[in-house]
């Protein structure tokens, strides 16, 4: 088959590649860089968006021509600001926590990418990239999404936004392999990358820096409205946080909530932080899910978060109401909230509310 591999310079889309080519299929090489300049930050090392995509370019580069195969490179840095970057300063403004992650994969890396290739003349059939998921379709021939094999490394929590379209054409040679193997096969094969370490973070600053706000000083209280202290910016804190808070106490404290109209941060104990029930908007079914007005799954509130038993509805408004076997504290507005039959994705959608 022709494919083009999603490349970064790291040793995941390398190796994804070599394997590629390897298995006799007709490989290209693409690579989307970003970085608008627009911002003078201190780098740190192993973001996706930041000043230093230079080096991962001159790797990516570096990668295919010792694999022998074409490689291109798209400028997107103004679509990416438009559909990512400005969607983050807005969510984070109006006190909720985006993941830009997931926008990206949805419209700039499976979409506005591949779309970009084919313009350019790039004959393929199948878009391939180094995540650590996997895809099948079955006998009714939808397309499914799936958990990765190795579950420490598993990105399916990133990418429940693709639609039928994308998944049809998609393909993650790394989904079935650990880490481990995928660095072995680094080795294998030759590749400078073999041991560079991995993306961590969206940016390689300050958020502050990004968001391109002044500090906004405002209260930290308690839910009784007891006020123990003072923030420089909502912006800064999450529900959930529990570190960095600028506060001191004898027993932990927790964000509850954050409220925009009065610029006041609301803190309590472990148990206050913890809900159980919320609304959730902006929905992507890949699965085709029961399709009644009840339904029960697990759920993934934030990447790294465990799955939790839960109970759907659906409302009259056209939103979720999801309640939770068990409370958390990880139910953020503006972070997804991922649907699971096992290894199988059914969709998701964005927290919009806690009830």
């Amino acid at each position: 088959m022709k494919i083009i591999v999603g490349m970064s310079g790291g040793v995941d889309s390398s190796v994804a590649a070599a394997l590629l080519k390897e298995q006799g299929h007709d490989v290209t090489g693409v690579m989307m860089t970003i970085w608008d300049g627009d911002t003078d930050i201190a780098v740190k090392k192993h973001a996706c968006y930041g000043p230093d995509e230079s080096e991962d370019l001159e790797e990516a580069k570096a990668v295919s021509a010792f694999l022998e195969i074409p490689f291109r490179n798209f400028h997107l840095a103004s679509e990416y600001r438009n559909i990512v970057v400005e969607n983050f300063k807005s969510e984070y403004l109006s006190a909720r926590t985006p993941n830009p992650c997931v926008r990206c994969n949805q419209q700039i890396k499976f979409g506005l990418l591949p779309s970009v290739a084919k313009r350019a003349g790039i004959d393929f059939d199948i878009f391939a990239t180094g995540h650590y998921a996997r895809s099948a379709k079955t006998v009714s021939g939808r397309y499914q999404l799936l958990k990765g094999a190795d579950l420490k490394k598993d990105q399916s929590y990133f990418l429940y936004r693709l639609s039928q379209e994308q998944l049809s054409t998609v393909m993650f040679p790394l989904g079935g392999m650990s880490k481990d193997e995928v660095r072995s096969h680094a080795k294998r094969f030759g590749l400078t990358v073999a041991e560079k370490p991995e993306s961590q973070d969206f940016y390689s600053g300050d958020y502050r820096e990004l968001l391109g706000v002044k500090d906004r000083n405002g209260e930290i209280a308690l839910s009784d409205g007891r006020v123990i202290g003072e923030h420089k910016g909502l912006w800064n804190f999450t529900p959930g946080q529990r570190r960095g808070l600028g506060i001191s106490s004898c027993e932990p404290l927790y964000v509850i909530r954050l409220d925009p109209e009065k610029n006041r941060v609301v803190v309590g104990s472990k148990k206050d932080a913890q809900t159980s029930s919320f609304k959730l908007d902006t929905l992507n079914w890949i699965a085709d899910h029961c399709g009644s007005a009840l339904f029960r799954s697990a759920v993934r509130l934030r990447s790294n978060a465990e799955e939790v038993s839960c109970s759907v509805s659906s409302c009259d408004d056209g939103t979720l109401h999801v309640v939770l076997d068990q409370p958390s504290s990880c139910v953020s507005p503006g972070q997804s909230a991922v649907f699971y039959d096992g290894d199988n994705v059914l969709g998701g959608g964005v927290i919009r509310s806690l009830i």
